[in-house]
């Protein structure tokens, strides 16, 4: 199946790159994907999986973490500071921390429920107004409230602008993690994740090449 040809790549980059077999985190982007398709994954051993909405999520991965063990779940889409509560109880990570009202919300129902899913602060490399992200040199201040409410950010998350070089958004971001202290990188998607990987990523986020072109959304 598909899974198993992205995984070689993956192998194949991280051996290129002089990186250690396995140091690459997959994340199986299984957002508005047919049940079908998702179990199969599923039912191939994969348990790392990404979503960008927090209802739809809801509405599957509960019963599916009881069918499968060892699941883990990433929000990798923009989060809504009052999907909070639901996104601390669902995801194991969050890649989309970009604005300190979230960060409060999210350090409130972090001490509240007693959770801690790993964070991604997201860079906004590219400057572009109509995209989320904090911009690149607002990021060591960010990090500082981020601590000062008990929040620990453990990496940086980017989306290169569409049609550009994204070598060096990805080198941004290394360099931006490196200066403040962060190991872990969520970059690259189906069409550049092997550049990523090349640059540093440790997760990578792919759907269309694993599950099939999206019925919607």
């Amino acid at each position: 199946m598909e899974l198993d040809h992205i995984k070689s790549r993956i192998a194949a980059a991280e051996r290129a790159a002089g990186r250690e077999a396995g140091s690459v985190t997959l994340i199986a982007v299984s957002k508005v994907q047919p049940a079908e398709r998702v179990t199969a994954v599923l039912d191939a051993g994969h348990r790392t999986f990404g979503e960008n909405y927090v209802q739809e999520a809801q509405g599957k991965w509960p019963d599916w973490r009881q069918r499968f063990a060892g699941v883990s779940v990433h929000m990798i889409g923009p989060l809504q500071s009052n999907k909070a509560k639901a996104a601390v109880e669902l995801f194991d990570a969050i890649h989309t921390l970009d604005r300190i009202s979230l960060a409060r919300k999210l350090a409130h129902q972090i001490a509240e429920q007693g959770r801690t899913p790993q964070l991604f602060i997201q860079i906004n490399t590219g400057d572009e107004p109509q995209k989320a992200g904090i911009l690149a040199d607002e990021l060591p201040g960010f990090l500082d409230q981020c601590r000062d409410l008990g929040l620990s950010p453990q990496g940086l998350m980017c989306i290169p602008p569409e049609d550009a070089d994204p070598v060096p958004h990805f080198r941004l971001l290394r360099r931006l993690a490196g200066d403040n202290g962060l190991d872990l990188l969520s970059m690259g998607m189906s069409a550049d994740f092997e550049t990523a990987i090349a640059e540093g990523a440790t997760h990578v986020r792919i759907g269309s090449a694993i599950f099939g072109a999206r019925d919607a959304g």
